[in-house]
Order: structure tokens, then sequence, then C-alpha cells
């Protein structure tokens, strides 16, 4: 399936990156938008810089237009946000509801985000439960095509310090016998190229994918 026109929210994340280098290999893509607070660094025949205020919906809503595929890997930490609950749902809720909610208007064929494993609008804790409910949020929207995926901890070398998750990448690949298959570690690569290979296998609907569906696109 060829695209004209994709947008990439999240290219400077450890997911974004590897999206971005498997879109600009891909001779089905033509036209990349990567919309972000400041240009990329990166400049490409491919690459179309997109700078937006992202509290301005119309920024958002204009960015996704002509786009046939979405993708979005956008994600905060507490450490960032100095431990403000709101601040980090502005970005983990918000943002990507926004996004969605774009598509919605603008028609898009395709969205295709991160969420996360244990993602559940009920847990007690904060960040699966904000998962969940951006996940149900997105799902009432009824888009064309969604595809939620769901990874465990992602392995992979972050351009931003992480220490807890640094941690897990070190300890969960050597417990990996004994742990369910969907909470297996994954490699953020590998993560990224099965988004870009089931986006090439359309299917109308709301999706879920984790480690084992993940591992088989």
């Amino acid at each position: 399936m060829k695209f004209k026109q994709v947008t990439l929210f999240g290219a400077t994340g450890l997911i974004g990156g590897y999206l971005l280098k498997f879109l600009l290999k891909d001779s089905d893509i033509h036209l990349i938008n990567l919309v972000g607070r400041k240009p990329f660094h990166l400049q490409h025949d491919k690459i179309n810089n997109i700078v937006i205020d992202f509290e301005d919906f119309s920024s958002i809503l204009n960015s996704v237009s002509g786009s046939e595929l979405v993708f979005v890997s956008i994600g905060t930490t507490m450490s960032k946000v100095n431990g403000d609950k709101k601040k980090y749902k502005s970005v983990d809720f918000d943002i990507i509801f926004n996004i969605a909610k774009a598509c919605k208007q603008k028609n898009v064929r395709q969205l295709i985000y991160v969420s996360s494993l244990g993602a559940n609008s009920n847990s007690s804790n904060f960040y699966l439960r904000l998962k969940g409910e951006i996940d149900e949020a997105i799902a009432e929207l009824n888009l064309n095509s969604t595809s939620v995926f769901r990874p465990s901890v992602l392995l992979g070398k972050r351009n931003e310090s992480r220490p807890g998750e640094k941690i897990l990448q070190l300890v969960m690949p050597l417990l990996d016998f004994i742990i369910p298959s969907d909470s297996k570690a994954i490699k953020a690569e590998d993560v990224a190229k099965s988004m870009l290979n089931n986006s090439k296998n359309y299917k109308s609907g709301f999706h879920i994918f984790q480690y084992n569906q993940i591992k088989n696109i």
C-alpha cells in the first residue's frame, strides 16, 4: 500500500525515531509531516517540518490535513512535569485525544498510536488508568481505522535519562523465561517496524496489539 502523505507525532522519542528511520527508507511513503513544538533537526526531501502549538486545536487539525495515515508516539514522564499530574495528563491524554479528534474531522484513513501494556481505566495506577482512559476515549470516536500498540518495557537507547526504565531494560531480558508473553520487554525498533507493517494491511475498526501480535506483524 502506497501513501502520498503520512504524519508523525513524536519523532524525537524512542519508537518515533525508529519509525522515522523506516518511513524514510520506505519507497511506498512519499511525504512525511513531522509535527512538533520545534523544527526537527533532520533535513530530507521526504520531510515536511510542521511546528505547532499543541494547545491550539486548529494547528493540530491543519497538521493532519491531507494525510492518509497518522502515527502518534507521544508521552512524557513525571520527572519532566515535576510530578504534576495535571501537566502529565495534558500530554498523555489531551494531546493524543486532540490528534485523534483531528483525524476524525479530517477523515484520516488510519490512526496508529502507542499506548501501554496494562492500560485500564479502572486501574489504581495513575499511568495505566490514564492510558486506559485515552484508549477508551479514542475508541468512542469511531475512526475509520485505529491500531493501538501496547508494548511492555521498551528496549533501546533513549536520548533522555530514565533510570527506572534503564534498570528494567537490564533485568527483564534475564527473566524472560518466566515472564508471561505479553509482559516481555520488546525492542522499540520492533514496535516501530510492526506499526509500519500494520499500516500496509488496512483493517477498519479499533484494534489492540500486544507482544505476540506485535512480534508477528
